[in-house]
Parts: structure tokens; sequence; C-alpha cells
């Protein structure tokens, strides 16, 4: 069974070198038509293969085929080995299918959406890169072979944000997104090297099994926290994520909403036993948590961007993960991780038709498309039902098991952790219904648009819709796998603050349909909307004091060690211009210090004697 992890993970890589390299096939050998149509097929093709590979290892898995792992490379280094293998459990063959579903959906999704794009090849290729990298980082039974993937998944995502680089705003984003995230996997390495050297072993069985000192433990999970607050965009490395909202819309749903997003909360279910003897390390992912649920939920709230109102919510959603798995419980991590994959990918699906359908991603200038968009609205309607936790969609089984554990938790941050979680179920309502309110509902503003196509809108490709019917089925049923362990008073509390928070958007959207709702915020608004100014607080402690600094290092390079080396060059000069004046090529002037140079030698004898 190991050979389907071996051929997920290998499938979408020779996908993505074979669409890479048909893309270097001169044009005049092809037309664009063909080599669209070629790299769609080289797309989608192998991650179809893929999700089918990973499905039936999640199956057999499911019905008790137990764990299965290949180690067929060993790497000496001179001290600890590396294990170049792959292993699957039960986690790993849930998380793989949900990988390989949604870069699926994306990549159909994709066809139409990226259609009028000349770089559409090279655009597939880097996504089937990433899906084969997320699949590693999965897969992998060793912490080196998952820092691989980990950061090839970095370089993906620089490339797909910046995709559209010609717009200073998107490189710009693509710079920032790869920046931030390196900052984070720089402790992320150090946290590795920490585990594995002390363990004797990169392999994560090794590690688990090893009796290791709780201090080595808690410096080595506190390390590897700055790599998932930087994949997971947790305070405080989570600026990057609303500014990646640049890229193309499926590339928000694949790597910002299900995947790269999610793998530092799969990292800390994988390695959940180092964690739990680590209990400082645990506390400060609670208070992580705790502030960025709550932070992120508010500033979504107040955001006009439709995307980035959906990737505030992803930060809110991933700390509501992390506060389940500080409060001990890494089953309602998971199982929140799946259903949120798949509703949060739905609705940056949905968000992409409405997008493409009124050239804008502003919700001001959108409202009155439930009968222009029924099949985007009723899906979209499901995913955020599922994001606000309302039954019966998949998110409110999974969003009930995080806040009963969060409840049961014990711990000096659990209390400012629920009472964060209760506050941000009510705001998570308030926003869902707000955006839902204002897209789909009201008077159609979208005539006022330059650039629209007839009567002011694009038609949808149907390529763009059947990717979204087909996540609908997941974000609307999944959950029920939970209906089990449902805590039912828990359960309760939650839909009655989240159904009060819509509640309140809805009464002002009734009462004033034309304006937005979250003015209920008042003179706060303008913090929510800036993130409460974290990224200005960054740019004046941490990046005008770097670029001075910069700019110090160049005027001492230019001035000290340039001048140095310029100085030397011109004391050389001024030296063979005195030692030219001595030859001039008179003969005369010869003799004469000839003649000198004799009588002092002379002189010098009768004197010395």
């Amino acid at each position: 069974m190991i050979v389907l992890a071996a051929l997920a993970v290998l499938l979408p890589f020779t996908g993505a070198a074979a669409g890479l390299l048909g893309s270097r096939v001169p044009r005049r050998r092809t037309s664009a038509r063909t080599a669209r149509r070629r790299a769609a097929w080289l797309a989608v093709a192998p991650v179809a293969l893929a999700a089918v590979a990973a499905v039936w290892l999640a199956g057999w898995q499911a019905t008790g085929g137990g764990e299965v792992a290949a180690w067929p490379v060993r790497i000496e280094t001179g001290s600890v080995p590396i294990s170049v293998g792959l292993q699957v459990g039960g986690l790993a063959a849930l998380v793989g299918v949900l990988v390989t579903v949604v870069a699926l959906a994306v990549q159909v999704y994709s066809v139409g959406y990226m259609r009028d794009d000349p770089r559409y090849p090279s655009y597939s290729s880097f996504i089937s890169l990433f899906t084969s990298a997320m699949l590693l980082v999965v897969y992998a039974g060793d912490l080196i072979v998952l820092y691989v993937g980990w950061e090839i998944m970095g370089l993906c995502s620089y490339l797909l944000i910046g995709h559209w680089w010609e717009d200073r705003a998107n490189s710009r984003a693509a710079v920032k997104a790869f920046l931030v995230t390196r900052l984070g996997d720089v402790g992320f390495l150090f946290g590795i090297f920490t585990l594995g050297l002390s363990a004797g072993s990169f392999r994560i069985d090794d590690i688990l099994a090893a009796d290791l000192p709780k201090g080595t433990l808690v410096a080595a999970t506190m390390l590897l926290l700055a790599g998932v607050a930087g994949k997971s965009a947790q305070v405080p490395l989570h600026t990057w994520l609303p500014d990646a909202m640049a890229g193309p819309t499926p590339i928000s749903a694949l790597i910002h909403a299900a995947t790269m997003v999610a793998a530092g909360i799969f990292v800390v279910a994988r390695l959940y036993p180092a964690f739990l003897a680590a209990q400082p390390t645990l506390d400060v992912l609670g208070v992580i948590a705790a502030v960025g649920m709550l932070g992120a939920a508010l500033a979504a709230l107040a955001q006009d961007d439709l995307k980035r109102v959906l990737a505030y919510s992803t930060i809110s959603q991933l700390a509501l993960m992390a506060g389940a798995l500080a409060a001990g419980s890494e089953h309602a991590a998971i199982f929140h991780l799946v259903t949120h994959g798949a509703f949060k990918a739905l609705l940056f699906l949905c968000a992409g038709v409405v997008i493409h359908h009124v050239e804008s991603n502003l919700m001001s200038h959108m409202g009155g498309l439930r009968s222009a968009l029924p099949v985007t609205f009723w899906t979209m309607t499901i995913g955020f039902a599922a994001l606000a936790g309302l039954p019966p969609a998949s998110g409110f089984f999974s969003k009930d098991a995080v806040i009963a554990a969060i409840e049961r938790a014990h711990g000096p941050a659990q209390p400012f952790l629920y009472g964060c979680a209760l506050v941000t179920v009510g705001v998570t309502g308030a926003y869902a219904a707000r955006a839902w309110l204002r897209t789909f509902f009201g008077s159609p503003r979208t005539a006022v648009l330059p650039h629209a196509g007839d009567h002011g809108h694009r038609r949808v490709p149907r390529s763009m819709l059947w990717p979204v019917v087909l996540l609908a089925v997941p974000a609307l049923g999944l959950g029920f796998a939970g209906v089990r362990d449902l805590d039912a008073e828990s359960a309760a509390t939650s839909v009655v603050i989240a159904l009060l928070g819509a509640g309140v958007v809805y009464a002002l959207w009734r009462g004033a349909p034309e304006l937005d709702p979250a003015r209920m915020l008042g003179p706060f608004r303008a913090p929510c909307e800036r993130a409460f100014y974290l990224d200005a607080v960054y740019d004046r402690l941490v990046a005008r004091p770097v670029l001075r600094l910069a700019r110090g290092v160049v005027r001492a390079d230019d001035r000290v060690v340039d001048g140095a080396v310029r100085g030397s060059g011109r004391a050389a000069v001024g030296l063979s211009g005195l030692l030219r004046l001595a030859q001039n090529g008179n003969a005369q002037l010869y003799v004469t210090g000839l003649l000198a140079g004799v009588l002092l030698i002379a002189v010098a004898v009768v004197v010395l004697g």
C-alpha cells in the first residue's frame, strides 16, 4: 500500500515537470489554444490519479489496514542519518485525501478561470508541484524529508501569489509571504535539529519514542511553533495571508484555505505527544490562538474586499484549531481542519465565480446576485453556514468539537481561550451574514463598473461551476462523521451565539440595505479594517530600522571598504608619478645620479672607516 502513497506524491510532480517543460516549446510549433489544452491535461490527469490513490489508501486505513511505512534510502550524514521514505497512518491518510481532492477541484476550476491567461501552463504546473510538496509533508516519516516538502511549498506559494507580477502590489505580496514564512522556518529548522540530534534520529517514530528531557522538548517545540505560526498564519506571523489575496482566487482556495496553511496544524498533530510533554508550549499556543481567533474575526467583519474577509476568516479558523490543540484535543483540531478545508475552499471558489462575474473584489460593488448566480448562491450559502457553525453544515459539528474541547480544558490560559472562542463564534456569525447579505441581496451595484462585458457581467464557464457543486457536498455532509461525539449543550450555546451575531447584522442591514452593517463597529471599525495597525507597527519597528541599517552598511561599504580600495589606487598612482620623474629618458640625469651615488658611497666609506 505504500506504493499508493509514493504514486500520490510522484504523479503531481511528474505532471509539474512535464507542464514546465511543455511550456518551453516554441509557440510557432503549437497554437496557444493547443498549449493550454495540453497543459490542462497535464495538470488535471495526474492530480486526479493522485486523488484516487489517496482515497484508496484512506479507505484501506479506515477498514483496519494499519499504518504502512517504507524506508528505501538511508543517507549517512556523519552524525544523525536521514531516512528518505514515507509513512502513512490514519492522520496522514485523511489529510492526504483533503489535499488531493481540493487540488483536483482547483485544477479543474482553473481551466475556466485562467483560460485567457498566457502563463496558464506554468501556473498549473506550479499548482501540481505544490500539491506534490504538500503530500510529501503529509506522508513523510522523517522530519528532514518533511522539511523538504515544507520549503518547496513556500517556493510555490511565492510563485503563485506573484503570478500576475506585472502589478507591483502582487509582487510585493509574494515577497512578503515568502519572507514572513521564511522567518518562521528558521525556528522550525532549528526545532527539527534539536529533536533529531537529541533523539539520535530524524524519524518521527524514533523521536516520539525517545525519552527526551522536558527542557529539550520545550525548546524544540517552541522553535517548531515559529514555523507553525508562519505557515498557518498565526499571530504574530499572520500578516502575509491577507496580502496574499493578490494572487489568483483558485490559489487562495488551494494554498490559503485547505493545504499550506493547514500544514502547521498538521505538524503539531503529527508530533502531538512531544507537544503534550511540553505544557509551556501548549500554554503559549493557547494564548496565540485566543488573540488570533478574535482579532482576525474582528478584522474580517470590517473588510470590504470579499477575499480579504475570507483570508481573515482563515486566520481565525486556524486559530480555533490551534486552540483545540492547546486544549489537548488533536482529534477536534483535525476534524475542524478537514471540514474547514472543504467549506473554505468552497467559499473561495464561489468568491472567484462572483469576482469573475462582476469583475471586482469589493462587496460594495456587489449585491443582488442571487438570481444572476443561483448555483453560486446556494453553494456559497452552504459554505457560509458551515463557517458560522450552523446545523446541519459540517462546520457545526467540527466547531462544536473544538468549543467543547476548549471548555473541558485545564490550565492558566483556559478561561481566556474559552472566552475568546465564544466571542469569536458570535463575530464569525456576524461577518458571515454580512458577506452573504452584501453579495447576494439588496440592489445590484455592478452597472457602474468599468470594463464589464455584456449587461455588465461576464459569463461563468462550466468548469468553474462543477468543482463548486462537488465541494458543496462535503461542506454540507462531512460533519455527520462526528455526530456521535456531539456535545448538545455546547452546540446549543455556540449556535445561539452565532445566530445572535448574524441577527444583529441582519437587523442593521434590513434597516438600511444600502449601508454597510459594519458601521456597528463605530470608531473601532478603522482599527479593525487595518488589522489593528500591526503592519504599520512592523514597518516602524522592524522594516524601517532594517532599511536604515542596510543603508548604513551600503554607505560604510562605499566610503570605508571601497574608499580604502580607491585610496590605495590613488596612492599607487601618486607614487608612480614620483618614480616617473626619475625615469624620463634623460641620459645626463642618469649619469649625474650615478656619480652622486658613487660619491655618497665613497664619503660613507671614509667617514665610517
